[in-house]
């Protein structure tokens, strides 16, 4: 008997005390160290972590113990929302009031120590503006770096207390024993104002940075704030009450008033009124709803009132899988960032490692005058260098440009699909769904010269509405309001050729030319020069006979999306190669493709036909994009390196597919495609600029052109370098929020 693998789930929690990217691994490492954890990824950028684990193993509850033993939280109540809404508030007002606070103290202590320097006392002055600040303020410092060093974990806050720390407790023997220095001909330094104001640099720094990271995820606040809060429930009594949203239960009869969100999706129960579903479709123009339509969550209802009979609720709504999509997608983790991840494992240890070399070297290469400069080049190190900047860079970029496709109504499933979109060199497109309406419609319709009398109109539409077929739908839906159905008899479908019955003893057909062929029936003149014209500009042709007579024929044609054109022509203006892969037959495919301007067409092409395409792409070496919106393409999505389905295809494709356009509306290709090489310029822009910092900043702290220009940073200058570093990460990845 073969086990089976634990079910797995996946949850997203929120981290307590992660304030870099070394704390970041450092979670992930204990994480996965627990058994059932099968992974975890920590969002810097959120403060939060997805896990997926078996339940039949481990729990929150004992992931959280694990953390905790190593200095760290996990949020894991039921009503995690509302608390890591709370948690986030509360840190931030922490924060600000932390920062300003400590520049509070900060500027007075800069002014004394700078220009007051040779006061009488002032070293007692600092001191005493200094402590508040370095252990009141910067407590949290070190605190965390004590709980990380008992575990055996260095992180930012490490470095934050060392440099302070070793400071603070320098000038403190300096203002004790001054003599020390005296008797060896060197002033004994002093620096306490660099030990306070870094603390109220760094403070000032991370509460801007948290501000920074708040708005990164204001898209997933927006689309939370779409489902209201309350909602009134309709009882059997007729009387009416308000309940909570999260209290509805399916198949409750709700409420919803022009001007108010749709709660919880369901039909509509009565009532007519215009819909805004421009948050799902993008479509600005609102949709007309009638009794047994569907609404969903988060749409808006305009002019009129609607009773809703709810069907799904809670985290079943459409809204809901979206947010979640793009939560998960926000907190899954690009390939460029396994190098960041990598990097991060080793910084802090090797900034410990070169700043202690700073002051060795210095102390060996000039003695006990240059043990001074060492202990500066030392505090100085530790200070600037700044692991947050590049745990930030890449989750804040993926976390704003997937919350920007989501508003344009683009749901991006994971971060790797982001990345990898603007790579894309061969897109394939499907035809009838994607590129075309997937709804034939009628396009002309011809009566033969000198009809036999008889409701011949009633008769062809009642003999195609009883037949489910695509093309019988277009033609009964051509004739709804104009005709009234009669009754026939011995209505039987023709698979292939099209359908017959009997209407007054006499046979009636509706087919294609083979089944007039079948029946020995001959088309009249005018017919027959009609037919063959609709046939050579593509369009299906449905002939029409009573008896032995051939009475009408119809085009019908499946619209070409409004959209496909433009989208069409950006995507071969951004160098993309696309293809038309269709089942339809070569006639109908090339009549869009020139229509459409697409030059490469591969037609009656079946699911495995389109999947051996995108072996052939990927296999010449070229990254595959596939579009489309039915069954027959799943096998293609599933295969291609970038897979898009359209919002009206089928569930399988939306599952399949790392991008779901919540709308019909083709430009949405360019456009995610377009967003994807904006967040990867703003990605490695953030990355050269955290490694480019470090890289500089590092050997100018250490001192290493001191003895040439006769430069040495100050720690001062070093804090304050080090907090716009993470700002100013966050600040260019917020950029993408102003994309058009």
């Amino acid at each position: 008997m073969i086990a089976q693998k634990p079910k797995t789930v996946r949850e997203r929690f929120e981290v307590v005390g992660i304030t870099c990217a070394s704390c970041a691994q450092s979670v992930e490492t204990e994480l996965c160290q627990v058994q059932g954890v099968k992974s975890a990824a920590v969002n810097l950028a959120t403060n939060t972590v997805w896990v997926e684990y078996a339940p039949a193993e481990t729990s929150p509850e004992l992931m959280r113990n694990a953390l905790e033993k190593i200095g760290y939280g996990l949020v894991t109540e039921t009503s995690a929302r509302r608390v890591e809404n709370e948690a986030d508030n509360r840190r931030s007002e922490i924060l600000r009031r932390n920062a300003l606070g400590a520049l509070s103290i900060a500027i007075p202590l800069w002014v004394l120590g700078m220009f007051f320097m040779n006061a009488s006392g002032i070293s007692y002055l600092t001191w005493a503006l200094a402590t508040p600040l370095v252990f009141g303020f910067g407590r949290s410092f070190f605190v965390n770096a004590w709980r990380r060093a008992l575990h055996g974990k260095a992180t930012m806050d490490t470095l934050i207390a060392l440099s302070t720390g070793v400071a603070y407790v320098f000038s403190v023997f300096n203002t004790l024993y001054p003599a020390f220095w005296e008797r060896r001909g060197i002033e004994a330094p002093i620096y306490f104002e660099a030990a306070g104001v870094v603390v109220a640099f760094i403070l000032l720094g991370k509460w801007l940075e948290e501000r920074a990271k708040a708005r990164t995820s204001s898209s997933i606040k927006r689309l939370m704030a779409l489902q209201p809060q309350t909602v009134r429930r309709l009882l059997p009594s007729g009387h009416m009450e308000e309940i909570p949203t999260a209290s509805v239960q399916v198949g409750d009869l709700l409420l919803v008033r022009p001007g108010e969100g749709v709660p919880v999706d369901g039909v509509v129960h009565h009532g007519c009124a215009y819909v805004d579903e421009s948050m799902l479709s993008g479509e600005p123009i609102p949709v007309h709803k009638k009794p047994g339509d569907r609404l969903w969550a988060g749409t808006v209802v305009l002019y009129s009132p609607l009773q809703l009979r709810a069907e799904q609720i809670g985290a079943d709504t459409l809204l809901a899988q979206i947010i979640r999509t793009v939560e998960e997608a926000q907190g899954s983790k690009a390939p460029v960032q396994r190098l960041v991840d990598r990097v991060a494992a080793v910084f802090v240890p090797l900034v410990i490692l070169a700043a202690t070399a700073s002051l060795g070297g210095w102390w060996l290469l000039e003695g006990e005058e240059g043990f001074v400069r060492g202990l500066v080049a030392f505090v100085t190190v530790l200070v600037i260098a700044c692991p947050c900047a590049l745990g930030l860079a890449t989750p804040t970029a993926i976390a704003v440009g997937i919350g920007k496709a989501a508003e344009k109504g683009i749901l991006i499933k994971n971060a790797e699909s982001l990345e990898l979109a603007h790579r894309i060199q061969v897109l394939a497109i499907d035809k009838t769904g994607t590129l075309t309406a997937g709804k034939p419609k009628v396009k002309e319709f011809w009566w033969a010269e000198a009809l036999p009398d008889g409701p011949w109109t009633d008769v062809f539409y009642s003999l195609e509405r009883q037949v489910q077929h695509p093309l019988a739908e277009a033609i009964a839906m051509h004739f709804e309001g104009q005709a009234m159905p009669l009754p026939l008899s011995e209505v039987k479908q023709l698979p292939g050729l099209g359908v017959c019955g009997r209407f007054r003893g006499e046979r009636v057909l509706a087919g294609n030319r083979a089944l007039l062929v079948a029946e020995g029936l001959k088309l009249p003149e005018s017919l027959e020069l009609a037919a063959k014209q609709w046939e050579r500009d593509a369009q299906t042709v449905v002939f029409f006979a009573w008896a032995d007579r051939v009475l009408a024929a119809a085009a019908i044609a499946d619209p070409i999306q409004t959209s496909a054109a433009p989208a069409i022509r950006r995507l071969h203006e951004m160098g993309i190669e696309v293809w038309l892969l269709t089942g339809d037959n070569h006639q109908n495919a090339r009549s869009v493709a020139n229509a459409l301007g697409i030059t490469h067409v591969q037609a009656n092409a079946m699911p495995a036909d389109k999947e051996t395409f995108v072996r052939q792409q990927r296999a010449a070496g070229k990254i595959v994009g596939v579009a489309g919106d039915g069954i027959n393409d799943s096998q293609a999505l599933a295969l291609a390196d970038v897979s898009i389905a359209m919002g009206s295809g089928t569930d399988i494709a939306k599952d399949v597919a790392h991008i779901v356009l919540m709308g019909n509306d083709l430009r949405m290709i360019p456009e995610a495609i377009h967003l994807s090489r904006q967040t990867v310029r703003i990605i490695w822009q953030n990355l050269f600029w955290a490694f480019a910092y470090n890289i500089v900043g590092i050997p100018l702290a250490m001192g290493i052109f001191y003895r040439e220009f006769g430069f040495q940073m100050d720690p001062m200058f070093a804090g304050a370098a080090m907090a716009l570093s993470s700002v100013s990460v966050v600040a260019n990845s917020l950029r993408l929020r102003r994309l058009p």
